[in-house]
This record gives C-alpha cells, sequence and structure tokens, in this order.
C-alpha cells in the first residue's frame, strides 16, 4: 500500500471518527440553543423540522419517522399548537385523520434564526470550487441517508429487546408476554 492510500486512509478516518461526531455535537448543541430560544423541547423542534422539512403529514406518520409512540407524538403536537407553531387540517381522504402542518405565521421566527446560518454556510462554500462542492453534497446526502437507516435499524433492534424483556419463558417450553406494567421478579 503507498503513502497516498495510507494519507487517503488517515484522512477519512479523521472524518468518520473525529469530525463528523465533533460536527454531530455541535448541531445538536445548536438544535437545543434553537428550541430554547424559540420556547420549544429538543424533540418538538425536531418534529416541526420535519414538517418544515417534509411537508404537511399525519400524526401517524410523524411516529413511523421519529419512532415515538402515538401517545408522544400526541403530546408534541398539542405542545407545538399551543405555542403556535402547528396547524391541523382534515385529512380530505379520511375524516378520522388530522393534517399536521406549519404554522406560516411563526415560521418567519424559525427563518430569523436560520437565515443567518445559512447565509455563513454559503459564504463558506464560496472556498470550494464545483467538484468539492458536489462531493460534499454527495457525502451529506449519502451520509443523511445512512443516518436514516442507522436509526430506523436502532429503533427496529430496541423494540425487539423490549418484546424479549417483556417475554416471560415457561417451564413448559412456552412464552407468554407480560401485558402489564414493570413486574419485579
Amino acid at each position: 500500500m503507498g503513502s497516498a492510500n495510507e494519507s487517503q486512509d488517515e484522512l477519512a478516518e479523521e472524518i468518520v471518527r473525529g469530525l463528523v461526531p465533533r460536527h454531530s455535537t455541535a448541531v445538536v448543541l445548536f438544535h437545543h440553543a434553537v428550541a430554547e430560544r424559540l420556547g420549544l423541547g429538543p424533540t418538538d423542534h425536531k418534529c416541526l423540522g420535519l414538517l418544515r422539512e417534509r411537508g404537511a403529514m399525519t400524526g401517524s406518520e410523524l411516529a413511523a419517522i421519529t419512532g415515538l409512540t402515538s401517545g408522544a407524538v400526541t403530546g408534541v403536537v398539542a405542545r407545538l399548537e399551543r405555542a403556535g407553531y402547528l396547524c391541523r387540517e382534515p385529512d380530505p381522504h379520511d375524516r378520522r385523520k388530522q393534517i399536521l402542518c406549519p404554522a406560516p405565521k411563526r415560521m418567519q421566527d424559525m427563518k430569523d434564526i436560520f437565515d443567518p446560518m445559512q447565509q455563513d454556510a454559503l459564504a463558506l462554500l464560496e472556498d470550494f470550487d464545483t467538484h468539492q462542492i458536489n462531493a460534499i453534497a454527495e457525502y451529506l446526502d449519502r451520509m443523511t441517508d445512512f443516518v436514516y437507516r442507522r436509526a430506523a435499524l436502532l429503533r427496529g433492534q430496541s423494540m425487539m429487546l423490549s418484546a424479549a424483556r417483556s417475554s416471560k419463558h415457561n417451564d413448559d417450553g412456552t412464552t407468554t408476554r407480560d401485558e402489564g406494567g414493570y413486574t419485579d421478579g
């Protein structure tokens, strides 16, 4: 293996083990500060962000994307609606469902916070040529998909572990599920 490959491997290692986690932590802390500034909790802020990013959706769809329980989504929706960040509209195809939409009148608050950050990011990208920007865009796009898949995998594993923990193995080889709450024993 030549020194160019070793250098590339070392750089890749530094990106994956150093820069990506550092960037991730900075982004999480930034979004906590945004949530605080908007008077929201971090989960509520990120759910609102998903609605802004992906558009209107039902509570069930929001739960599926986030991994939150339906009860947790109900709480998020109530808090966002109370704070004026969310509107509910009847689903035109199913009257039992409601469509969750960001409230346009409060989106300016978010825009005021995010615009300076986006301007700084655009200025930063001016230091790169088109080829480099394309590489950055491809990496971020693929990494984002990867992180969503990993999150879904972790949620699936958590559900399997939770189900396994709530099952009781009987002496006769059968398994019964604990449908109640916490049992000691």
